[in-house]
């Protein structure tokens, strides 16, 4: 929110000489966030100048210029730089005739850019000056030819201040505002809360005497016609509580909009449009109730206010079609939709500079329905920015009112006693304060008085009861609902300083739970190991979902978003795999060409053949039952965490002595049983497929249990072509686990083996058997015919070629042996070694190769 300061003082005693930055501290000591302070940026001698003569001349490039003669000074004085009181200056607009009175920046003088003026010489003349634009001076975005001051129904004195006649001196300080303080969305909001912080007098703008004097009486008004007709409200809540209407006849469209609420707009974020349009922003801006206008010769009937139909569409002010919702609230004339209520009118009752008659509509609208419009529709607005946060329904009327008494005093307008006003709100609940409940939740004391003081000044209503206080909250702080928000109102208005700085004592526990503790180690061993985590989103594409979800070609089960961020990418990931591959693609089109990334995260399995989700939300207002919670929890997928890696580039730089080793699936496989061993668990590499994996270099991670092998991931290459789409290079090894299946095959207590005393014998054994034998399953073989002697088993070579016969191929694998009890000889290792080849020529035919 931005507030100009001249705009501020109107309503609440700013403390003499005050900058902007001590309001802005004045502010942020009551909770509000300071953001920026604006101004216009301009500085020097900016003057009112009166054209005497002008010539055209035309250009050698095409362009004509006027080489002009303005008076700058009243005649025979001295000009505010202390020259001439005539200046000659060249322009290059055609918009203006001899005795326009203009804003000239004289040499010496900086517009908003920064743009310095100074006397330079173009199209042989010598300009010493500039006349200025409207853009040129910040007062809008229109660039058409220069500010004609009489377009702003001012006539000033020749040599006068233009920066203090056009309101360019002003200063706005701008404030973040959280959602729950909607009220301070208005100059009447954030002058009540300066008067908080300082104690300044504040003046109601909503109250003021003038206001309440030229509201029409009910002897007097005449009824214009609406009706509230929501058979359809949202969680309950009558889309309109308030609505009031108030007719201005004989208003003159082509009006100008003074100088001084161009300024204000300016500086408070919005552009000027036109005089009526101009009318209902300010009230806006300054009492924060959204006022829309609609040309009431153009409307059909009264109004109605209801939800929209089936089919329905309206154009708004836009000029966009937009096809409606059954959820939309609409306000609805005999011919249809002329808008969408609490965010944009529609185009049919445009206000524009023909229309003569203007009705006022100012109303309170549900903040849930007028959210939920504006994000279907993508279309937030300064109105429904308000609506959303909630706007005082108390406010309407007065806001009307102000309306109605811009429009007198600056159009030509007279109010006419049709209107109406249909009121529905009403007043929120008193609130039980306890007497000590304050001090014990803020952890201060504040005396009975100051409390009483405190909620009085925020605008509450105090009763005494037996038990403490009563409080009403007032009608534009929607967000006090309990004693809590009550007990933080009071710490804000007296002060935060009065609370002590105490170190809070953590609670006992037992910290971590051991699935916690687990993933932590699991992820803290392969950063330890050189990988770096990363988080990628978790919507993906229908096609990476069915390439990464399963290790067979086909659809997979995936939940679609109602509402995705990206329309490309509407599902809930089913794999980490996709979200790793954007990471790397984006990290190498950035120079990052060796890469080692992991992410532990959730992934979501939903059930084929299951519905998800709910058609209706709970209440966000109410706690939910068991049942609701049921419902909620039977509604979501299963989300387990998975843990994925990817390795591409050099594993090992080149250096010197050591030429690059490159990454690929040998990482992969490592950093999994990395993982594995993080949390006591051997996690085995038996060969498999996978639909997004290089065939023959895939394998399935599995884990040995007394019921059998499980298998908890898979571990591989990339398929070249996959990685090639990916704009990765062709060898990209990746792996991804099911890290909560692993944490609960992990073993509660890690038992470690003795460490023998004794020497270890180290022998190779290379076993040929047919091509399509997996290693792996040779290994196994050698294991379990091995006997307990064998301490270790690699696999560390794959040999084929001459010497194997065709369709063959020889494995080597290193064998360690060692006894707890003595040292073994070389005949006990080598018995071993060759029980453990009799097993694997038992069970795949191998044979010792000679």
């Amino acid at each position: 929110m931005r507030v100009p300061l001249s705009w501020l003082a109107e309503f609440v005693d700013v403390i003499p000489g005050s900058t902007a930055e001590d309001v802005h501290a004045a502010l942020v000591s009551v909770g509000l966030e300071e953001e920026d302070i604006h101004t216009f940026e301009i500085s020097g001698p900016v003057v009112v100048g009166q054209v005497l003569e002008f010539v055209d001349e035309p250009q050698s490039n095409g362009k004509t210029i006027r080489w002009c003669q303005v008076r700058v000074a009243p005649e025979g004085q001295t000009a505010a730089d202390g020259g001439a009181d005539v200046r000659g200056i060249v322009c290059g607009a055609h918009n203006f005739l001899v005795n326009d009175k203009v804003v000239v920046s004289l040499p010496g003088s900086v517009l908003p850019g920064p743009f310095p003026i100074s006397a330079r010489k173009t199209y042989g003349h010598v300009s010493d000056g500039m006349i200025a634009s409207a853009r040129e001076l910040g007062l809008g975005d229109e660039h058409d030819g220069i500010l004609r001051l009489a377009t702003l129904g001012l006539d000033p004195e020749v040599g006068t201040d233009a920066v203090g006649l056009l309101g360019l001196d002003d200063t706005a300080v701008e404030v973040n505002v959280t959602p729950d303080r909607g009220y301070a969305f208005s100059i009447r909001g954030i002058a009540r809360e300066y008067s908080h912080a300082t104690g300044a007098t504040f003046r109601d703008p909503a109250a003021t005497p003038e206001l309440l004097r030229g509201l029409p009486t009910r002897s007097t008004a005449k009824e214009f016609h609406v009706s509230i007709d929501d058979e359809a409200p949202i969680r309950g809540r009558v889309g309109a509580s308030v609505f009031v209407t108030r007719v201005v006849r004989d208003v003159d469209g082509s009006s100008p909009t003074p100088a001084w609420m161009i300024a204000r707009l300016k500086l408070a974020g919005i552009r000027s449009i036109s005089l009526v349009v101009d009318i209902t922003n300010y009230v806006m801006l300054e009492l924060g109730q959204p006022i829309h206008g609609y040309d009431l010769d153009a409307l059909a009937g009264g109004i109605t206010v209801r939800r929209a139909r089936r089919g329905e569409s309206l154009v708004t002010l836009d000029g966009q079609e937009r096809s409606l919702n059954g959820e939309d609230l609409l306000i609805t004339d005999d011919s249809g939709a002329i808008g969408l209520a609490g965010v944009m009118g529609g185009a049919s009752t445009e206000i524009g500079r023909a229309t003569r008659n203007v009705l006022v509509e100012a109303a309170n609208f549900d903040p849930v329905s007028i959210a939920r419009t504006a994000r279907r529709h993508k279309l937030p607005s300064e109105a429904s920015k308000r609506f959303e946060r909630g706007v005082d329904p108390q406010v309407a009327v007065a806001a009307a009112a102000r309306v109605v008494q811009l429009l007198e005093q600056l159009s030509g307008g007279h109010a006419d006693d049709l209107g109406s006003v249909h009121n529905a709100a009403t007043l929120p609940p008193a609130i039980d304060l306890p007497g000590d409940y304050v001090t014990r939740l803020i952890g201060a004391d504040f005396s009975d008085q100051e409390i009483r003081s405190a909620l009085a000044e925020i605008g509450g209503e105090i009763t005494e009861t037996s038990s403490g206080l009563a409080v009403v909250p007032p009608s534009w702080r929607p967000d006090l609902t309990d004693k809590s928000d009550l007990a933080e109102e009071v710490a804000r208005i007296i002060g935060y300083d009065r609370i002590p700085s105490v170190l809070p004592v953590a609670p006992p526990g037992r910290g971590l739970t051991r699935p916690q503790q687990l993933r932590r180690a699991v992820v803290q061993t392969l950063a330890a190991n050189g990988l770096t985590e990363v988080l990628s989103y978790p919507f993906v594409t229908e096609h990476a979902n069915d390439t990464f979800g399963s290790s067979d070609a086909g659809p997979v089960p995936a939940v679609r978003l109602a509402n995705p961020l990206d329309a490309g990418a509407p599902f809930l990931r089913t794999s980490l795999l996709p979200g790793l591959i954007e990471v790397a693609r984006r990290n190498l089109s950035r120079g990052l060409t060796d890469l080692a990334i992991y992410e532990s995260g959730l992934v979501f399995l939903p059930k084929a053949g299951v519905s998800y989700g709910r058609e209706t939300v709970p209440e966000g207002a109410a706690l939910p039952d068991d049942e609701v919670l049921a419902d909620l929890n039977a509604g979501i997928p299963p989300q387990p965490r998975h843990l994925a890696a990817l390795f591409l580039g050099s594993a090992i730089p080149k250096q010197p002595g050591q030429p690059a080793i490159a990454a690929g699936i040998a990482d992969a496989i490592a950093a999994a049983r990395q993982a594995g061993a993080a949390v006591g668990l051997h996690i085995d590499v038996v060969q498999s497929s996978h639909t997004a994996l290089h065939p023959g270099r895939a394998a399935a991670l599995v884990v040995h249990t007394a019921s059998g092998d499980q298998q908890v991931g898979f571990a591989g290459e990339l398929l070249p072509a996959l990685a090639e789409e990916s704009d990765l290079p062709r060898v990209v090894g990746v792996l991804e686990l099911d890290l909560d299946a692993v944490i609960a095959l992990a073993p509660v207590e890690i038992e470690a083996s003795a460490i023998s005393g004794y020497p270890a014998a180290t022998q190779d054994l290379s076993l040929v058997v047919p091509v399509e034998t997996a290693a792996g399953d040779i290994l196994k073989a050698v294991v379990d015919g091995a006997g307990e002697l064998l301490e270790d088993a690699r696999h560390v070579d794959d040999y084929r070629g001459s010497g194997v016969g065709d369709g063959q191929k020889s494995l080597t694998f290193a064998l360690r042996f060692r006894a707890a009890d003595r040292t073994l000889t070389a005949a006990e290792a080598s018995d071993a070694k060759l029980a453990g080849a009799a097993r694997a020529g038992e069970l795949f035919g191998a044979t010792v190769r000679e």
